[in-house]
């Protein structure tokens, strides 16, 4: 290295002797050339162990970090040199070479210069840093927005203008003028979301393609009149079960059973996904899903026999609750024909709503029913029942001929009756609602409500109707003889246990699943020789039972099937199933949301999978490749 003696310029370095290495070899000594020989091999060695020292800003150079290596950088030029520069020799040739005239300056005005050179440096790290920020807030917001499910232009019509607004009140005109950096137009927002859907796919197909999926699947019209076919997949990831949307597509055609097979094949080819690793299939009744001849089933089963086939649970229950004597109809019909009287007109509603109100009543409006929507026969006879003082004297204002049948004792006990027990079979439906369900828990509870049915009839029949209490309080209340609803009560009951009997059969051996609810305590004598010992085995375990009272029983069985592969396997071909359509009919509620008649030109798979989805993109991967791309 250089010693400089203090007070000498940069022209004129003093040569020490650890520095003869810097003096050109044809003026060496033989002696000298050697140990220069030797004395480059070490210094070559140990190259990358040289160190940047505050006196070489009188060279004009600064130290400039590489990947963890000091380079000598030109405060002047800005260039940066090898790390094999950090020789006082070579920054000064740079010096000489480069800039000439400025050898004679002293370092105080290099120091100027490396000032000037780190605010290049901090406008530099600004400009570009503020690009990516940008970058990160358009996908972020642009998240959100398909998560609300909103209009792809109200980024740049709302959400733009209102951050900016905010943070210029908050935070002054600077910090406003970053945020217009955001890109949020129609079209940013459009393609942010469509590569964010794109890798939640991409992160989703990979799961699935580890092991097993259970589909549900059904099909509805959207407001373009567009056949629209949904399909969940349900599979296990990271020790649980998880359901996802798998997609959701236009069906051409009449939307046959085997239209709707060869849209599904098509996808499931397209993803790589095989019919071999599906272990079954949920649709609802109708005959293009279940027909045994043409319908999906049987396309599916050609293909893939071992895939079985469900029924929605839930669209079996409505089925079953469709019972109606001809009595109990003719009373629901003529309370629908009641509340469409006072709900169809305007001027109706708002005469009956000014009624309600001066008479104190805690609601001011009926429900309006539709058939469609059968579940509205429990909140619309529950309504009338609350309303129905107020509705028969509306009615008799209106000289209307159905006030009679809210003067008569037998009638109005019939519709009490109706409401209670179509308040009961909405709580059934709701409780067979909801994510992560089994057919196993499913039909529990259905099998228990028919057991409930039972009962109640043999109540009804000795002339007990407590189990219905508006039903007991209305009797009570109006010193009424039990026997004016009995006959009608009883027999509507007993409809009700043979229709759910009719589609919900009862297991031969209903204890065949015992030992997978309950892996601990249940009899074992039905199973396989080794499916018992293994049984045995798991039963006896401690651990596990602490573990099975923690957890789940589906991430119960998935967490012993390094264990148990047997029994694990057994257990999750019975809990992985798809009891009902529930996050088909709930999605299809989110389409319609997202594709209204303002609307009905989009491409709804895109928005809808970012809204439904539990897994979120990668971001970081997502802006890596669009600031590779630019």
């Amino acid at each position: 290295m250089l010693i400089l003696k203090s007070g000498s310029t940069v022209g004129t370095p003093e040569k020490s002797a650890e520095d003869c290495d810097t003096e050109p070899p044809e003026h060496r000594p033989a002696a000298a050339k050697v140990g220069a020989r030797q004395a480059h091999k070490s210094d070559t060695s140990s190259s990358k162990s040289r160190k940047y020292r505050d006196e070489f800003i009188k060279y004009g150079f600064v130290c400039h970090v590489v990947n963890g290596i000091q380079h000598p950088q030109c405060v002047v030029c800005s260039e940066v040199l090898a790390h094999e520069s950090l020789k006082p020799v070579k920054m000064l040739r740079h010096l000489t070479t480069k800039h000439p005239s400025l050898v004679s300056k002293p370092a105080e005005f290099f120091r100027r210069k490396e000032g000037e050179l780190r605010g290049q440096k901090r406008v530099l790290t600004k400009q570009t840093t503020i690009p990516a920020k940008a970058q990160r807030a358009s996908y972020e917001v642009a998240y959100l927005i398909a998560q609300a499910k909103k209009p792809h232009t109200i980024g740049e019509s709302l959400i733009k203008p209102a951050a900016v607004a905010m943070s210029r009140v908050m935070h002054g005109d600077k910090a406003a003028a970053e945020l217009t950096q955001v890109p949020l137009s129609d079209g940013t927002v459009s393609r942010r979301i469509s590569e964010m859907a794109q890798d939640i796919k991409t992160q989703l197909i990979d799961a699935v393609k580890e092991g097993k999926y259970t589909l549900q699947l059904d099909e509805s019209t959207d407001v373009s009149h567009c056949a629209q076919l949904l399909v969940f997949v349900r599979y296990v990831f990271k020790e649980k079960l998880n359901e996802e949307m798998l997609f959701c597509t236009p069906l051409e055609g009449a939307c046959t059973g085997e239209d709707i097979f060869n849209k599904l094949d098509s996808k499931l080819k397209e993803e790589g996904m095989s019919w071999s690793e599906c272990l079954s299939v949920c649709t609802d009744g109708a005959g293009a899903m279940l027909g045994k001849k043409k319908g999906l089933r049987a396309r599916v089963q050609q293909v893939a026999p071992h895939v079985c086939f469900t029924h929605c649970i839930i669209h079996r229950e409505a089925l079953a609750c469709k019972s109606l004597s001809a009595e109990l109809k003719h009373v629901l019909d003529t309370a629908v024909k009641i509340v469409n009287y006072i709900k169809s007109r305007p001027l109706n509603t708002r005469l009956f709503a000014t009624l309600c109100n001066e008479m104190g009543a805690e609601h001011q409006g009926l429900l309006l029913h539709t058939e469609v929507r059968w579940l509205s026969r429990g909140n619309v006879l529950s309504r009338l029942c609350e309303l129905r003082e107020e509705v028969r004297i509306f009615l008799a204002d209106q000289r209307s001929p159905l006030a009679e049948h809210l003067s008569d004792p037998d009638w109005v006990a019939r519709l009490v009756y109706l409401s209670s027990v179509f308040g009961k079979l909405n709580g059934l439906n709701m409780s067979l609602q909801g994510e992560n369900t089994s057919i196993l828990t499913l039909n529990d509870k259905v099998q228990a409500f028919v057991r409930k049915l039972e009962r109640w009839r043999e109540r009804a029949e000795a002339g007990h109707m407590d189990m219905f209490t508006e039903l007991d309080d209305f009797i009570e209340e109006n010193a009424l003889s039990v026997n004016i609803v009995r006959a009608s009560v009883a027999d509507h009951l007993q409809s009700l246990v043979d229709h759910f009997k009719k589609y919900f059969p009862e297991e031969t051996a209903p204890e065949r699943h015992d030992w997978i609810r309950s892996p601990f305590t249940a009899k074992t004598n039905h199973l396989t020789s080794d499916f018992e010992d293994a049984l045995i085995e798991l039963s006896s375990d401690r651990t596990l039972r602490a573990l099975f009272d923690a957890k789940s029983l589906d991430e119960f069985w998935i967490s012993v099937r390094k264990e148990y592969p047997q029994l694990s396997a057994a257990a999750l071909n019975t809990l992985m199933p798809f009891g009902s359509t529930y996050l088909c009919e709930k999605t299809f509620s989110a389409l319609t949301y997202i594709k209204n008649k303002h609307r009905s030109r989009l491409n709804v798979e895109d928005d809808l999978r970012i809204a439904v989805s539990k897994i979120k993109p990668r971001l970081d991967l997502l802006l890596i490749v669009v600031q590779h791309c630019s």
